[in-house]
């Protein structure tokens, strides 16, 4: 039984690290083409100068349909300054993953 499980996890260490190694062979050209990182930060900071102005804002003479519209239109900078961010989301599932591998590991 061990010996299975030890086959099971080398197996399975050797299938995620193979593809890892293949893509390290592939050299990166470098291309003519324009930054698209710049156009992306002077999006987010025009979108965050928006939420800015919408905070500061008087509300209070404002009709409720006015305020439907600037809540419809804050949601939707968020939305979008949410899908424009570039971080490294990592699930439960993985991280459970990686705690039981250290684990075994060491």
């Amino acid at each position: 039984m061990k010996k299975i499980a030890i086959l099971l996890m080398t197996l399975s260490m050797l299938m995620v690290f193979n593809p890892l190694q293949s893509s390290a062979l592939n050299s990166v050209t470098p291309s003519s083409l324009v930054d698209p990182t710049a156009a992306k930060t002077a999006r987010v900071n025009v979108l965050t100068l928006r939420l800015q102005e919408i905070k500061t804002m008087d509300k209070s003479n404002l009709k409720s349909s006015e305020k439907k519209v600037l809540r419809r239109e804050v949601r939707s900078i968020q939305h979008e300054l949410h899908t424009a961010g570039s971080g490294v989301y990592i699930s439960v599932g993985a991280i459970i993953l990686i705690a039981l591998l250290l684990i075994l590991l060491l």
